[in-house]
């Protein structure tokens, strides 16, 4: 029997970087979209390496197979264990706790079990396939127990663990029953990654006091091994987005858009995955409050709100479309004038040229987490801004406030300020708006995705 293939860099993500195009058999795979997967997909490339994560359907996965240069391969995960393990541990405790709480988190040690199982079915896959003394670099809150369970299995791996989430402080992780078996997971790295320095600290607090980790710099020491914690704030591919932005096919889409939608007025936009941590209900309260102190602002601006579906399966996230729903309702209902809706609403994806072009048609981004690992799409506005127009309306609770700081930056607690804030930009002085989002930009084409990709690959082979 001929030996098993090794592979000497392996992806370990929740999902495949392909999805299943129609039709049947083995040529039907496509590549995801999205920077994470354009971003690793050339390093993985190079290296000849594998990607080991879940096809995004339940039962049996399908054998292992070759793409683009990259060996895949898939993760069983069955409806059960899709239940328990992402819908309820993934989805009902750890996404509300890191992210501050905002929904209160659900404990049930019935979705504790599959969360272990199933992360240990991606640390056997795993180390089934790696090559000798590998480099394995595991990804986000679904995978946090994987790198403990693969140092385990295979001690000669060099392990790197990246965090896509906020992870929270001591007096929030600290209420989590399995405090100390998600630390011990995570601990099993080499290289922990994470997108703010306030993470950091948070994290560096939480193993001394719940892991009896000693903490020396950005290192911590325990049972003998050493790891090191630093953040690597994701980023956008800058120049793809800014070509395409000035694509002769996009500035006319971008145009008619503007002309359909704006009749005249300026454009506010929003643009969100349809999540309780992304405060679109408040933005809408705040436009509300806008146009209640103005109401012929009606005759100034349009908001237009792209709400991506998601995780429809779960009772919170579909109680929250009719939620937000309903404030479309009320404010256009209270405020449209014959020929002019306040609020533009769409609940679906865009292909990717029509969210470039509605980017573009935008004079104004609203971009107001209540709390965000990162947000990628103020940088993709901003990366769309070729001539250094528009303005970016952006919360301090996004891990992106570090870097672009010349953002009008809100509370998005905060109705009222966010209301003046939008007022603010509306009328900003174009002088001033180009200067700030020339700043932005300088920023976001020094710190492409593909830099934040090969600092953490570099930080991973010391």
């Amino acid at each position: 029997m001929p030996a098993r293939k090794k592979w000497p860099l392996f992806i370990v993500a929740n999902r495949l970087p392909v999805v299943r195009g129609k039709g049947k058999g083995e040529g039907t795979w496509k590549r995801s979209p999205g920077g994470l997967v354009s971003a690793l997909t050339p390093i993985v490339q190079r290296a000849g390496g594998a990607w080991a994560g879940w096809t995004g359907t339940t039962g049996p996965a399908p054998d292992p197979f070759d793409y683009d240069g990259i060996a895949h391969l898939p993760v069983p995960i069955s409806r059960t264990q899709l239940a328990s393990f992402y819908d309820g541990f993934c989805n009902g405790t750890i996404w509300p706790l890191y992210h501050g709480a905002i929904r209160e988190p659900e404990y049930h040690r019935r979705w504790w079990q599959p969360y272990v199982t199933v992360n240990r079915r991606f640390a056997e896959v795993t180390a089934e396939s790696a090559a000798q003394d590998a480099t394995v670099w595991v990804h986000d809150y679904q995978l946090q127990l994987v790198p403990a369970l693969l140092r385990e299995m295979r001690p000669d791996l060099r392990i790197g663990f990246f965090l896509h989430i906020p992870f929270p402080p001591e007096e929030l992780f600290g209420r989590l029953p399995w405090r100390r078996q998600i630390l011990e997971g995570l601990l099993g790295a080499d290289v922990i990654g994470f997108q703010t320095q306030g993470d950091v600290g948070n994290f560096l607090r939480v193993a001394r006091r719940y892991a009896d980790a000693r903490v020396d710099g950005g290192q911590l020491q325990i049972h003998g091994h050493t790891v090191n914690v630093d953040s690597f704030p994701v980023s956008t591919d800058f120049d793809h987005y800014s070509q395409m932005a000035s694509d002769p096919k996009v500035v006319k889409r971008a145009v008619q858009l503007h002309h359909q939608v704006g009749q005249g007025r300026k454009i506010i936009l929003g643009v969100d995955r349809l999540d309780y941590t992304k405060g679109i209900d408040v933005r809408l309260r705040a436009f509300h409050e806008l146009l209640s102190r103005r109401p012929e602002a009606v005759r100034e601006c349009v908001l237009v709100q792209l709400a991506v579906p998601s995780r429809w399966r779960v009772s919170e996230y579909r109680e929250l479309r009719s939620q937000v729903e309903e404030l479309v309702g009320q404010i256009n209902g209270e405020f449209s004038e014959v020929g002019l809706t306040p609020v533009q609403y769409m609940h679906r994806e865009l292909p990717f040229n029509e969210l470039i072009a509605l980017y573009r048609s935008a004079e104004v981004m609203m971009v107001t987490p209540l709390a965000d690992g990162m947000n990628l799409v103020a940088k993709e506005y901003v990366a769309t801004r070729f001539d250094n127009s528009g303005v970016l309306i952006l919360s301090e609770f996004a891990g992106a406030a570090e870097e672009l700081k010349s953002a009008l930056q809100v509370n998005p607690h905060d109705v009222d300020g966010l209301a003046e804030t939008i007022d603010m930009a509306l009328s900003l002085p174009e002088k001033e708006a180009t200067r700030r989002m020339s700043r932005m930009r300088d920023v976001l084409s020094e710190h492409t995705v593909y830099d934040w990709a090969d600092s953490f690959i570099e930080a991973l082979d010391v």
